[in-house]
């Protein structure tokens, strides 16, 4: 697989831990600049330290809240200015408030996870776009989730919104084609601090063992799918869901639970 990224930039959004930073650090590996941004400053700073201590690239951060347009504004000028192009936008940050009945979901919640999981990643595409893609091209990954696929007793608000991602994937890749690519990664079950709930206290090897493969999802495992949608390697993919989960889905009686 070509793993080349010289000369790219890459925006990851969610870029201070887990998956984003794994991401990150895959890219800047692969030869990227990288720009992470999150809601923390200090967690920030520590990604972007630490990865450029690991990798030796160039690697920066703004902080901010990723639904903030004034925010989206600040992280894309900065990128521009650090760096003069965006070449790759990864969309990794999202949010889980409720769990429980779809039914039960009170509306506020039910729109912050469509704020942050549907919406924001729209609005950094346009962002992207206008600012330098629409001109130059570019190459667009959003993060959704296995549960995109099924139905959940608990969190299926959460898995409605990865479903609408993909949609929204399919239909962007179809309107920024031929020079712009976008396409979605579909984790199952990842060892996360986010999806830690889910896997800690020996769940997570009760799941595992219904996994054709045997084991959870690493952040690492994530990363490389999305280093492979950023090359050249996928020149000819564009509005897809690659499913990373372990073979979970085709598994016998392997429940949706991812995050």
């Amino acid at each position: 697989m070509d793993r080349n990224l010289e000369g790219k930039v890459a925006i990851v959004t969610g870029g201070s831990r887990g998956i984003g930073r794994s991401i990150a650090q895959t890219m800047s590996q692969a030869g990227a600049r990288v720009m992470i941004t999150s809601r923390k400053a200090d967690a920030c700073e520590e990604a972007a330290e630490a990865i450029t201590k690991e990798t030796g690239g160039e690697v920066t951060y703004v902080p901010g809240n990723v639904g903030r347009s004034e925010d989206i504004e600040r992280v894309i000028g900065t990128t521009l200015e650090s760096f003069g192009a965006i070449d790759i936008l990864v969309n990794n940050a999202a949010t889980n408030p409720y769990a429980g009945p779809v039914i039960d979901v009170d509306l506020p919640r039910w729109g912050k996870t469509f704020d942050v999981n549907v919406t924001a990643p729209l609005a950094w595409v346009q962002a992207c776009w206008n600012a330098y893609m629409k001109e130059n091209g570019g190459n667009i990954i959003n993060i959704s989730s296995v549960g995109a696929f099924s139905t959940n007793a608990i969190l299926g608000v959460y898995d409605i919104t990865k479903s609408a991602l993909i949609h929204l994937t399919q239909q962007l890749s179809a309107e920024l084609g031929p020079n712009t690519r976008v396409n979605a990664i579909c984790p199952g079950l990842i060892k996360t601090d986010f999806a830690r709930v889910l896997w800690e206290e020996g769940r997570g090897d009760q799941v595992a063992q219904m996994y054709p493969l045997k084991r959870l999802g690493e952040v690492e495992d994530i990363a490389e799918a999305a280093l492979f949608l950023a090359t050249e390697s996928s020149s000819w993919i564009t509005g897809q869901a690659i499913i990373v989960d372990g073979g979970g889905l085709s598994g016998f009686g392997t429940p949706s639970v991812s995050l």
